[in-house]
Protein backbone atom coordinates (compact mmCIF):
# COMPACT_ATOMS: atom_id res chain seq x y z
CA UNK A 1 0.00 0.00 0.00
CA UNK A 2 1.67 3.93 -0.83
CA UNK A 3 1.70 6.37 1.92
CA UNK A 4 -1.39 7.80 0.84
CA UNK A 5 -3.56 5.21 2.29
CA UNK A 6 -5.37 7.10 5.08
CA UNK A 7 -6.74 4.90 7.82
CA UNK A 8 -8.67 4.35 10.49
CA UNK A 9 -8.24 1.60 13.82
CA UNK A 10 -11.75 1.05 15.14
CA UNK A 11 -11.92 -1.44 17.90
CA UNK A 12 -15.24 -3.76 18.57
CA UNK A 13 -18.12 -3.64 21.57
CA UNK A 14 -19.77 -6.04 23.88
CA UNK A 15 -20.73 -8.98 22.11
CA UNK A 16 -17.23 -9.85 20.27
CA UNK A 17 -16.36 -11.88 23.21
CA UNK A 18 -16.18 -15.68 23.05
CA UNK A 19 -14.08 -18.40 25.50
CA UNK A 20 -10.47 -18.86 24.24
CA UNK A 21 -9.98 -15.76 23.34
CA UNK A 22 -6.39 -13.94 22.86
CA UNK A 23 -4.98 -17.34 24.11
CA UNK A 24 -2.71 -18.04 20.66
CA UNK A 25 -1.88 -14.45 20.87
CA UNK A 26 -0.52 -14.77 24.49
CA UNK A 27 1.34 -18.61 23.62
CA UNK A 28 2.66 -16.97 20.87
CA UNK A 29 4.16 -13.22 22.13
CA UNK A 30 5.64 -12.10 25.33
CA UNK A 31 4.28 -8.47 24.57
CA UNK A 32 0.76 -9.90 24.16
CA UNK A 33 0.87 -12.13 26.92
CA UNK A 34 2.80 -8.94 29.15
CA UNK A 35 -1.02 -6.93 28.35
CA UNK A 36 -3.06 -10.28 29.53
CA UNK A 37 -0.83 -9.97 32.80
CA UNK A 38 -1.51 -6.27 33.43
CA UNK A 39 -4.76 -6.58 33.22
CA UNK A 40 -4.81 -9.42 35.28
CA UNK A 41 -2.59 -7.37 38.19
CA UNK A 42 -4.67 -4.29 38.11
CA UNK A 43 -8.20 -6.02 38.67
CA UNK A 44 -7.15 -8.50 41.15
CA UNK A 45 -8.48 -11.62 39.25
CA UNK A 46 -7.25 -14.01 36.77
CA UNK A 47 -9.41 -12.71 33.83
CA UNK A 48 -7.15 -14.28 31.52
CA UNK A 49 -7.95 -17.54 33.06
CA UNK A 50 -11.66 -16.85 32.74
CA UNK A 51 -11.22 -15.85 28.97
CA UNK A 52 -9.57 -18.70 27.80
CA UNK A 53 -10.93 -21.36 29.91
CA UNK A 54 -14.73 -20.04 30.35
CA UNK A 55 -17.22 -20.78 31.91
CA UNK A 56 -18.83 -18.52 29.21
CA UNK A 57 -21.83 -17.54 31.57
CA UNK A 58 -19.15 -15.27 33.80
CA UNK A 59 -17.30 -14.30 30.86
CA UNK A 60 -20.48 -13.01 29.14
CA UNK A 61 -20.82 -10.65 32.91
CA UNK A 62 -20.42 -7.24 31.65
CA UNK A 63 -18.13 -6.54 34.12
CA UNK A 64 -15.53 -9.30 32.73
CA UNK A 65 -16.53 -8.60 29.13
CA UNK A 66 -15.65 -5.37 28.97
CA UNK A 67 -11.58 -5.45 29.94
CA UNK A 68 -11.21 -8.77 28.62
CA UNK A 69 -11.97 -7.60 25.15
CA UNK A 70 -10.18 -4.31 25.24
CA UNK A 71 -7.17 -6.40 26.65
CA UNK A 72 -7.53 -8.73 23.40
CA UNK A 73 -7.47 -5.62 21.65
CA UNK A 74 -4.42 -3.74 22.55
CA UNK A 75 -2.59 -7.43 22.86
CA UNK A 76 -3.35 -7.51 19.09
CA UNK A 77 -1.97 -3.61 18.50
CA UNK A 78 1.16 -4.82 20.87
CA UNK A 79 2.29 -8.08 18.92
CA UNK A 80 1.88 -5.57 15.41
CA UNK A 81 4.24 -3.25 17.10
CA UNK A 82 7.01 -5.38 18.27
CA UNK A 83 6.75 -8.29 15.35
CA UNK A 84 5.17 -6.18 12.90
CA UNK A 85 7.18 -3.22 13.47
CA UNK A 86 3.84 -1.08 12.80
CA UNK A 87 3.69 1.69 14.51
CA UNK A 88 -0.52 3.19 15.37
CA UNK A 89 0.28 6.66 15.02
CA UNK A 90 2.27 6.34 11.68
CA UNK A 91 -0.48 3.91 10.37
CA UNK A 92 -3.78 5.85 11.56
CA UNK A 93 -5.39 9.14 11.18
CA UNK A 94 -8.09 8.32 13.27
CA UNK A 95 -9.18 6.13 16.21
CA UNK A 96 -12.54 5.06 16.96
CA UNK A 97 -14.55 2.24 19.02
CA UNK A 98 -18.11 0.94 19.49
CA UNK A 99 -19.52 1.71 23.11
CA UNK A 100 -16.36 -0.05 25.58
CA UNK A 101 -14.39 0.11 22.40
CA UNK A 102 -14.07 3.82 22.56
CA UNK A 103 -12.01 3.41 25.90
CA UNK A 104 -9.88 0.75 23.95
CA UNK A 105 -9.53 3.25 21.58
CA UNK A 106 -7.87 5.23 23.39
CA UNK A 107 -5.59 3.27 25.22
CA UNK A 108 -4.17 2.33 21.96
CA UNK A 109 -3.81 5.87 21.09
CA UNK A 110 -1.66 6.47 24.38
CA UNK A 111 -4.39 8.53 26.52
CA UNK A 112 -4.86 5.75 28.81
CA UNK A 113 -2.67 3.11 30.53
CA UNK A 114 -3.64 -0.08 30.48
CA UNK A 115 -4.37 -1.12 33.67
CA UNK A 116 -6.01 2.52 34.15
CA UNK A 117 -8.30 1.16 31.15
CA UNK A 118 -9.18 -1.96 32.64
CA UNK A 119 -9.63 -0.77 36.20
CA UNK A 120 -12.28 1.78 33.89
CA UNK A 121 -13.94 -0.86 32.26
CA UNK A 122 -14.48 -2.95 35.12
CA UNK A 123 -16.16 0.01 36.87
CA UNK A 124 -18.43 0.89 33.98
CA UNK A 125 -19.36 -2.76 33.44
CA UNK A 126 -20.23 -2.99 37.23
CA UNK A 127 -21.96 0.14 37.39
CA UNK A 128 -23.99 -0.08 33.83
CA UNK A 129 -24.97 -3.72 35.43
CA UNK A 130 -26.24 -2.00 38.92
CA UNK A 131 -28.45 0.79 37.34
CA UNK A 132 -30.89 -1.19 36.22
CA UNK A 133 -32.60 -4.08 38.43
CA UNK A 134 -32.39 -7.63 36.18
CA UNK A 135 -35.12 -7.69 33.85
CA UNK A 136 -36.31 -4.34 34.08
CA UNK A 137 -34.47 -3.00 30.66
CA UNK A 138 -33.84 -5.01 27.64
CA UNK A 139 -32.51 -3.92 24.46
CA UNK A 140 -34.01 -4.98 20.52
CA UNK A 141 -32.11 -4.49 17.16
CA UNK A 142 -35.11 -3.44 14.90
CA UNK A 143 -33.73 -4.11 11.24
CA UNK A 144 -34.99 -2.16 8.01
CA UNK A 145 -35.79 1.54 9.31
CA UNK A 146 -33.94 4.09 9.12
CA UNK A 147 -32.52 6.40 12.23
CA UNK A 148 -34.87 8.92 12.51
CA UNK A 149 -37.83 6.31 11.88
CA UNK A 150 -36.52 4.44 15.07
CA UNK A 151 -36.15 7.42 17.16
CA UNK A 152 -40.05 8.29 16.28
CA UNK A 153 -41.00 5.05 16.93
CA UNK A 154 -39.15 4.72 20.64
CA UNK A 155 -40.56 8.11 21.25
CA UNK A 156 -44.19 6.90 20.84
CA UNK A 157 -43.39 3.55 22.52
CA UNK A 158 -42.10 5.03 25.46
CA UNK A 159 -45.00 7.67 25.67
CA UNK A 160 -47.58 4.94 25.38
CA UNK A 161 -46.48 3.31 28.85
CA UNK A 162 -46.58 4.59 32.44
CA UNK A 163 -45.37 7.88 32.86
CA UNK A 164 -41.40 8.03 33.24
CA UNK A 165 -41.01 5.00 31.00
CA UNK A 166 -37.97 5.29 28.86
CA UNK A 167 -37.08 4.27 25.08
CA UNK A 168 -34.79 5.95 23.23
CA UNK A 169 -32.56 5.21 20.16
CA UNK A 170 -29.55 3.64 21.50
CA UNK A 171 -27.05 2.12 18.77
CA UNK A 172 -27.27 3.64 15.38
CA UNK A 173 -24.93 0.96 14.03
CA UNK A 174 -25.41 0.67 10.35
CA UNK A 175 -27.78 1.37 7.80
CA UNK A 176 -31.15 -0.41 8.89
CA UNK A 177 -29.52 -1.82 11.32
CA UNK A 178 -30.53 0.17 14.78
CA UNK A 179 -30.79 -0.51 18.70
CA UNK A 180 -33.91 0.86 21.01
CA UNK A 181 -33.07 0.23 24.89
CA UNK A 182 -35.44 0.92 27.77
CA UNK A 183 -38.17 -0.26 30.21
CA UNK A 184 -38.93 -3.85 28.66
CA UNK A 185 -42.24 -2.92 28.33
CA UNK A 186 -41.59 -0.11 26.13
CA UNK A 187 -39.17 -2.00 24.28
CA UNK A 188 -41.46 -4.74 23.14
CA UNK A 189 -43.96 -1.77 21.95
CA UNK A 190 -41.10 -0.46 20.17
CA UNK A 191 -40.92 -3.77 18.67
CA UNK A 192 -44.45 -3.98 17.79
CA UNK A 193 -44.60 -0.16 16.42
CA UNK A 194 -41.63 -1.03 14.26
CA UNK A 195 -43.59 -4.13 12.36
CA UNK A 196 -46.14 -1.81 11.38
CA UNK A 197 -43.54 0.56 10.00
CA UNK A 198 -41.86 -1.53 8.02
CA UNK A 199 -39.10 -3.20 9.86
CA UNK A 200 -37.84 -6.09 8.39
CA UNK A 201 -37.17 -7.87 11.71
CA UNK A 202 -36.76 -7.00 15.37
CA UNK A 203 -34.94 -9.37 17.79
CA UNK A 204 -34.38 -8.59 21.60
CA UNK A 205 -30.64 -8.68 21.79
CA UNK A 206 -29.05 -11.02 24.93
CA UNK A 207 -27.97 -8.18 26.78
CA UNK A 208 -27.93 -7.92 31.31
CA UNK A 209 -29.19 -4.54 31.00
CA UNK A 210 -30.51 -1.52 28.66
CA UNK A 211 -27.34 0.70 27.90
CA UNK A 212 -27.14 4.00 26.21
CA UNK A 213 -30.31 5.35 27.43
CA UNK A 214 -31.47 7.59 30.00
CA UNK A 215 -31.69 4.46 32.63
CA UNK A 216 -27.73 4.21 32.97
CA UNK A 217 -27.56 7.94 34.83
CA UNK A 218 -26.33 6.34 37.64
CA UNK A 219 -23.31 4.57 35.75
CA UNK A 220 -22.85 8.04 34.20
CA UNK A 221 -23.17 9.49 37.60
CA UNK A 222 -19.94 6.72 38.56
CA UNK A 223 -17.91 7.20 35.54
CA UNK A 224 -18.24 10.66 36.22
CA UNK A 225 -16.60 10.29 39.62
CA UNK A 226 -14.20 8.30 38.57
CA UNK A 227 -12.87 9.87 35.15
CA UNK A 228 -12.45 13.03 37.14
CA UNK A 229 -9.17 11.64 39.39
CA UNK A 230 -7.41 10.08 36.29
CA UNK A 231 -4.68 11.19 34.37
CA UNK A 232 -6.46 11.21 30.62
CA UNK A 233 -3.52 12.97 28.82
CA UNK A 234 -4.34 13.73 24.51
CA UNK A 235 -4.29 10.89 22.04
CA UNK A 236 -1.38 11.07 19.26
CA UNK A 237 -4.13 10.50 16.84
CA UNK A 238 -8.01 12.14 16.91
CA UNK A 239 -10.58 10.08 18.74
CA UNK A 240 -13.89 10.26 16.64
CA UNK A 241 -16.34 10.10 19.27
CA UNK A 242 -19.47 7.80 19.98
CA UNK A 243 -21.72 10.75 21.22
CA UNK A 244 -20.69 13.44 18.55
CA UNK A 245 -19.38 11.49 15.96
CA UNK A 246 -16.44 13.85 15.64
CA UNK A 247 -13.10 14.14 15.82
CA UNK A 248 -11.57 15.02 19.62
CA UNK A 249 -8.37 15.39 20.58
CA UNK A 250 -9.06 17.61 24.12
CA UNK A 251 -8.69 15.49 27.09
CA UNK A 252 -11.17 17.36 29.32
CA UNK A 253 -14.10 17.04 26.06
CA UNK A 254 -12.83 13.43 26.01
CA UNK A 255 -13.51 12.57 29.49
CA UNK A 256 -17.13 14.77 29.58
CA UNK A 257 -17.66 12.84 26.18
CA UNK A 258 -17.23 9.43 27.98
CA UNK A 259 -19.77 10.17 30.64
CA UNK A 260 -22.12 11.42 28.01
CA UNK A 261 -21.50 7.97 26.21
CA UNK A 262 -22.92 6.11 29.05
CA UNK A 263 -26.47 7.15 28.44
CA UNK A 264 -26.38 8.61 24.77
CA UNK A 265 -26.34 7.25 21.45
CA UNK A 266 -23.91 5.61 19.90
CA UNK A 267 -23.56 7.42 16.88
CA UNK A 268 -21.91 4.88 14.72
CA UNK A 269 -23.03 5.05 11.27
CA UNK A 270 -22.39 8.78 11.50
CA UNK A 271 -19.04 8.14 12.44
CA UNK A 272 -17.45 5.79 10.01
CA UNK A 273 -19.06 8.24 7.09
CA UNK A 274 -17.16 11.40 8.88
CA UNK A 275 -13.83 8.87 8.92
CA UNK A 276 -14.59 8.74 5.16
CA UNK A 277 -15.71 12.10 4.53
CA UNK A 278 -12.19 12.88 5.69
CA UNK A 279 -10.52 10.93 3.91
CA UNK A 280 -10.40 6.92 5.36
CA UNK A 281 -9.88 4.35 2.86
CA UNK A 282 -9.25 1.17 4.89
CA UNK A 283 -10.66 0.68 8.24
CA UNK A 284 -8.65 -1.76 10.51
CA UNK A 285 -10.73 -3.48 13.20
CA UNK A 286 -8.23 -5.24 16.25
CA UNK A 287 -9.59 -7.30 18.65
CA UNK A 288 -13.18 -8.72 16.98
CA UNK A 289 -15.04 -9.03 13.60
CA UNK A 290 -17.88 -7.29 14.65
CA UNK A 291 -17.74 -4.10 13.42
CA UNK A 292 -16.04 -4.85 9.98
CA UNK A 293 -19.68 -5.95 8.41
CA UNK A 294 -21.04 -2.56 9.87
CA UNK A 295 -18.52 -0.79 8.11
CA UNK A 296 -18.81 -2.48 4.93
CA UNK A 297 -22.79 -1.77 4.99
CA UNK A 298 -21.50 1.86 6.01
CA UNK A 299 -18.92 2.36 3.57
CA UNK A 300 -19.28 -0.20 0.52
CA UNK A 301 -16.07 0.74 -1.25
CA UNK A 302 -13.64 0.69 1.76
CA UNK A 303 -11.22 -1.75 2.64
CA UNK A 304 -11.68 -3.38 5.44
CA UNK A 305 -9.11 -5.94 7.48
CA UNK A 306 -9.92 -7.38 10.98
CA UNK A 307 -7.42 -9.20 13.48
CA UNK A 308 -8.22 -10.82 16.63
CA UNK A 309 -5.82 -13.99 16.78
CA UNK A 310 -2.29 -14.44 15.59
CA UNK A 311 -2.81 -15.62 12.01
CA UNK A 312 -5.00 -12.11 11.84
CA UNK A 313 -2.38 -10.02 12.96
CA UNK A 314 0.36 -11.54 11.06
CA UNK A 315 -2.03 -11.14 7.93
CA UNK A 316 -2.37 -7.78 9.00
CA UNK A 317 1.12 -6.80 9.79
CA UNK A 318 1.51 -8.22 5.91
CA UNK A 319 -0.84 -6.00 4.30
CA UNK A 320 0.05 -2.53 6.43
Amino acid sequence: MGSTTIRAFIFPGQGSQSVGMGRGLAENSPAARAVFEEVDDALGQKLSKLMWEGPEADLTLTANAQPAIMAVAIAALRVLETEGGIILADKAAFVAGHSLGEYTALAAAGSLGIAQTARLLRLRGEAMQAAVPFGEGAMAALLGLGFEAVQAIAAEAAAQGEPGEVCAAANDNAPGQVVVSGHTNAVARAMALARTRGARHSVLLPVSAPFHCALMQPAADAMAAALADIDLRAPFVPLVANVTAMPVTDPDTIRRLLVEQVTGTVRWRESVLAMAEAGVTHFVELGGKVLGPMVRRITPDATMLSAADMAGVEALARDL
